[in-house]
């Protein structure tokens, strides 16, 4: 089978290749009967250069070009270059000798005015060689930026890879971490027995029913995610009862608009962590706003008050936060900011996304 495919690549390249010899003789004839040869004459007499044509144009396509020119070679191929093309035109000398010889059989005058310039001969065979070197560089040009293109793709495609990989792991860190902070809660409830537990846990239930369907998908409605915050909210609230006052505000917001899902949840958890002043209240304002393709969430949480001293941006580097930020880099790159202030008696997180054309 193998060699049935052999024998099949092999002929139809040795055709090609015949035709286009076949090709260069009638080239020759035109070439070299403008001075009024006759046509036969032409013709035999271009047989006595063509195999120097076809010897000098492989030495360079085969040979010279890919061993040196397209191995950045350049010494070397200027070297076998003025080698191949010496030992050529001597070649060439003396095939039109003897091709002149044999044809006009010692009667050249009047016969053949072409054996006045040698120089005219040389560049005939040249420009046949200078075609074959020009479609030969032009072909290794399209084969590398084929070839760079698929490898392209292929560094494309595991660097996806990875992402994806990634952003499944965050998202899984991002599920524990929600649920602690939530089963604490309930727990407290349970140990007071609260006649809000069964509230809770409904809630619970609902928020798990969208974290563990709506967060498999990589985008999700924005006023899906906006609900799911204000049922966090809700929930929140049975634990602060009148200690916690909130105000959450938003302004054009689109129905078709989609965003990663659980990308605010960690600034509102965190919020309902560590917000909490002196006396045990809470006051978080949070504002979501949309124009066109840019999305603003901004979160203020009340805190205890702390020394100026003690003052640190990044001070609040819980899991939920970091995880955010990476999250933020694998799916915005430079196509968000991220601004996080903490101040005496509060803590400020602004967050500016440009969102895809939905």
């Amino acid at each position: 089978m193998k060699l049935l495919r052999f024998l099949k690549y092999f002929g139809k390249k040795t055709l090609f290749h015949g035709i286009l010899w076949i090709a260069v003789l009638l080239f020759f004839s035109v070439f070299f009967g403008v001075e009024g040869a006759s046509f036969t004459t032409v013709i035999e007499f271009s047989l006595y250069l063509l195999p120097i044509t076809i010897f000098t144009t492989y030495t360079f396509v085969y040979y010279i070009i890919p061993k040196f020119l397209l191995l950045q070679k350049y010494v070397d191929f200027v070297l076998y270059s003025l080698c191949a093309v010496i030992f050529s035109c001597v070649y060439i000398i003396i095939s039109t000798f003897y091709g002149l010889v044999f044809l006009s059989k010692m009667d050249i005058a009047g016969k053949f005015p072409i054996s006045k310039s040698v120089f005219f001969i040389i560049t005939a065979v040249y420009i046949v060689v200078l075609i074959a070197c020009a479609f030969t560089l032009l072909k290794n040009y399209y084969v590398t930026l084929s070839v760079n293109k698929e490898l392209n793709n292929s560094i494309l495609q595991g660097e996806l890879q990875i992402k994806e990989q990634q952003l499944k792991y965050l998202k899984m860190q991002i599920h524990p971490h929600f649920l602690f902070n939530t089963l604490n809660t309930l727990y407290a409830f349970a140990l007071h027995k609260n006649e809000k537990t069964p509230e809770m846990i409904l809630q619970l239930s609902n928020l798990l029913d969208y974290i563990i369907y709506q967060t498999q998908k990589p985008q999700v409605f924005l006023t899906d995610e906006i609900k799911h915050l204000q049922d966090f909210i809700e929930m929140e609230k049975n634990r602060f009862q009148d200690r916690l006052k909130i105000k959450f505000t938003t302004e054009g917001i689109s129905e078709y608009t989609q965003i990663p899902p659980m990308l605010f949840l960690p600034f509102l958890e965190n919020s309902f962590k560590h917000g909490k002043d002196e006396n045990g209240n809470l006051i978080i304002d949070i504002k979501i706003n949309q124009d066109k393709t840019d999305l603003s969430f901004e979160i203020i949480n009340s805190k205890g008050l702390i020394k100026k001293e003690d003052i640190s941006i990044e001070s609040e580097n819980g899991i939920g936060l970091e995880n955010v930020k990476q999250r933020l880099d694998l799916l915005f790159k430079d196509k968000y900011a991220l601004k996080i202030t903490n101040q005496l008696a509060q803590f400020k997180v602004n967050l500016k996304l440009q969102l895809k054309e939905q």
